[in-house]
């Protein structure tokens, strides 16, 4: 019996190396697609998605989130489709698709479900199944896998290797790149493990670590990013503290920052596919477990609280100019969820503006980077062709490039006397004198 198992499985990496078989990449987002690009250079891909226009930009060289140039897709051995049937040949697929929670903050796997029918339809024995796909503990094990075994009639570790290594993208970074930012993969078994290591090594020059189980793998990238979103929780917590003292936070944490061991966080508003959502999936199984998370929750329920608590203050400046709020008017400078990228997945910005047009507040939004079909797609937030010059407050939410010229002169010119100006990052801290400004 291990000398089948050997057959089925020891000849992976060379088959790849000679494209004898190609590698399948399921999913071509933020993470997919640049995992699939940079194997391409050295084995045959197929990116899949389903997605029908995101798939006839990719054909043409055109990344549809602007992470990737045009050169990133010549020379390279990939194919596109989103053609199900097409990724049948491969031997070694990933698993790249978006893992949402719900609106009541439960984590969905429909998509991740989804792509396990599908890629179970072709399981084949020898075949390796890698997923990138943020989840819980567990989940690649306990969810995942009894549908690939049912769809294909297989047996995990017996007919099929399954692994996990969770993605690091951090999009609009072009420092911390994939290639050169260390790549946690795990396996099912040993066997699985080096499979997997060697195959991520085609592009990694080494710089993988290899975590001892797969839920190990899985927990890793949960507590990377829900470190920091109770490291921002506590900022922004000590942001709306000092507020009501009249001190200044970003003044309280420059004299803090001598301090050798102190760690630079700063507050803002908390959205994205990462931050604000992982920890979501972490509080989800230990709630199944029976142990109710509290430091956790209660870093999400500040965070999440943040844009209501910027809608309020905003609503405060307004009043004061003894404006009627029915009759107000407020610029929403960026609305993606970080600076310089197109990316508008969980914009907390997005709740800002709901929050003021839920007072009656009429709120013109611009951005420099976001699609204007997938904002209001997503959304129903439209974005204004012109920017007017009568504004009561203008709210700069997000730090793009496009902005850091502008002086206070120009903001001036599109607001009415005594308007507030709202700096939810602080990049105009100590440029702003005229206007009422405000920051976290």
């Amino acid at each position: 019996m291990q000398i089948k198992e050997e057959l089925l499985f020891s000849e992976v990496l060379n088959d790849l190396k000679t494209k004898k078989y190609p590698i399948a990449v399921i999913g071509l987002g933020y993470v997919g697609l640049p995992i699939a690009l940079e194997l391409a250079k050295h084995s045959a891909v197929i990116g899949f998605d389903i997605n029908v226009p995101k798939i006839d930009q990719l054909k043409e060289g055109i990344d549809p989130n602007g992470e990737s140039e045009p050169k990133a897709f010549e020379g390279i051995d990939i194919q596109f489709t989103h053609n199900g049937n097409d990724i049948a040949d491969a031997k070694f697929y990933i698993v790249a698709v978006p893992t949402p929670v719900t609106r009541f903050n439960v984590p969905d796997l429909k998509p991740l479900q989804s792509a396990s029918a599908l890629l179970g339809k072709f399981l084949k024995p020898g075949d390796i199944v890698v997923y990138e796909s943020t989840v819980y503990p567990g989940c690649t094990e306990e969810d995942c896998v009894p549908i690939l075994e049912k769809e294909s009639k297989l047996k995990m570790g017996k007919d099929f290797k399954v692994g996990y290594s969770p993605e690091r993208i951090n999009p609009g970074d072009k420092v911390h790149t994939l290639t050169n930012t260390i790549k946690i993969v795990s396996g099912c078994d040993q066997e699985a493990l080096d499979i997997i290591a060697g195959v991520y090594n085609f592009i990694m020059n080494d710089k993988l670590h290899l975590a001892p189980s797969i839920k190990v793998a899985e927990a890793a990238k949960i507590v990377e990013n829900t470190q920091r979103d109770l490291n921002i929780a506590l900022m922004n917590e000590l942001s709306m503290i000092f507020d009501r003292m009249g001190i200044s936070t970003m003044d309280v944490l420059e004299a803090a920052e001598t301090k050798w061991n102190f760690l630079k966080f700063y507050p803002g508003l908390v959205g994205g596919h990462c931050i604000g959502v992982d920890p979501y999936y972490l509080t989800h199984k230990s709630i199944e477990l029976g142990y109710s998370p509290e430091i956790i929750l209660s870093g999400r329920k500040v965070n999440d609280n943040l844009s209501r608590h910027v809608a309020k203050k905003t609503i405060q400046f307004v009043s004061q100019q003894g404006k009627n709020i029915l009759n107000a008017k407020v610029l929403v400078m960026g609305i993606t969820f970080k600076e310089n990228v197109s990316d508008i997945r969980n914009s907390k910005v997005v709740e800002v503006v709901k929050e003021l047009e839920s007072y009656g507040v009429k709120v013109d939004v611009t951005d420099p980077c976001a699609d204007e079909a997938e904002l209001f797609n997503e959304y129903g937030v439209k974005l204004i062709p012109e920017i007017s010059n009568d504004y009561n407050c203008v709210i700069v939410a997000v730090k793009h490039e496009q902005y850091a010229q502008l002086k206070e002169d120009y903001f001036l010119s599109i607001t009415n006397p005594g308007a507030a100006f709202i700096d939810i990052k602080s990049q105009y801290r100590g440029q702003i004198n005229e206007l009422i400004y405000w920051c976290l």
